[in-house]
């Protein structure tokens, strides 16, 4: 009775599981791996990908997907570098008027796809693909295809500032990027898990039709979903940029891809329905630790790819083949 509970309890923590057996893996292939300094550095490089995940999670209980956040984040992200350029960026109320910014582009985008899914009923696919090519467009368009310089410094400290400066660390150990990341996701989290539009989307993603035939406007929380989604990417779109002090129209170019994996990874449902934003970091710690812990080992990028690449086709073979035992 007890190695039953164990398995079961292993089976639906298998994503964890594969998390600490990654990190002791990697903490025996390399030294470095589990040094203080490596660890705020695999947090950090983890939460642009948590912002486009947390935002996905939403579409893809929907039932849909969204493969336009990478460019929706190059897009907002170069909007906010050269809206940069023109203000005075030595005070706080500067930096929140570029993640505004950045947020009203992101949102508008995530909107206009919202609309063309749920009141033109594009498939989101090729909606979102259709978005990934016009938004990239436009961000070379905007820039002549050259990156935004000439940010005052003080631009970087939104996505590469550090706290807690030391004579050990000079530059600072806490990354400040990861307090903004743990306030969004945070907000997401609950506003999935704790409201009635969170429970409006879970209804939604499971059977549209039982949940317009109880009352909600399924159209609606899709089209709210969608705008969150482009809301979190432009928020890690003009992070991005302040850690490169620059607008680069050529930005988180396939981020797309490790959000989705990162979602998939954490458990949330490509036919809908299931999933969580919480659950969902899971996965972002997955591939951020596999990213990381092969940079360690000086395993090629391209390597890289292809690993996380097996992933996403293993996690939609689970899910599928969970799905068909439910049926």
């Amino acid at each position: 009775m007890e190695k039953e509970r164990i398995k079961k309890m292993a089976k639906n923590n298998m994503v964890i599981v594969f998390l600490v057996l990654l990190c002791l893996t990697f903490c025996l292939a390399t030294s470095t791996f589990l040094t203080m300094r490596n660890i705020m550095n695999l947090i950090s490089q983890m939460c642009i990908n948590a912002l486009l995940a947390s935002g996905l999670t939403f579409v893809i209980i929907l039932g849909g997907i969204d493969i336009a956040v990478g460019s929706t984040a190059a897009f907002a992200g170069v909007i906010a570098a050269m809206v940069g350029l023109v203000l005075p960026l030595n005070n706080f109320i500067a930096a929140v008027v570029l993640i505004v910014v950045a947020i009203i582009v992101g949102g508008l985008a995530g909107l206009f796809t919202g609309v063309m899914v749920t009141k033109l009923h594009v498939v989101p696919m090729i909606c979102t693909l259709a978005m990934m090519v016009i938004l990239r467009g436009l961000t070379y368009v905007v820039t002549g295809g050259t990156a935004v310089y000439g940010l005052p410094s003080s631009f970087s400290m939104l996505g590469a500032g550090r706290l807690f400066h030391s004579e050990t660390y000079p530059n600072g150990i806490f990354p400040i990027i990861v307090i903004f990341t743990v306030i969004v996701i945070s907000a997401m989290h609950i506003l999935l898990s704790k409201t009635v539009f969170g429970r409006h989307v879970y209804a939604s993603g499971s059977n549209p039709e039982v949940a317009r035939l109880s009352g909600i406007n399924v159209d609606k929380v899709n089209i709210i979903s969608y705008t969150l989604c482009g809301i979190t990417a432009a928020f890690g779109g003009v992070l991005v940029a302040s850690k490169l002090q620059n607008g680069q129209p050529a930005a988180c170019t396939g981020y797309e891809m490790y959000a989705i994996a990162s979602t998939v990874l954490g458990g949330t449902s490509l036919t809908g329905g299931s999933g969580s934003v919480g659950r969902a970091m899971y996965g972002c710690a997955i591939i951020a630790v596999i990213n990381n812990g092969m940079n360690l080992m000086h395993i090629s990028s391209y390597w890289q790819q292809v690993v996380v690449g097996l992933i996403i086709l293993l996690a939609v073979i689970v899910d599928l083949n969970s799905k068909i035992k439910k049926d």
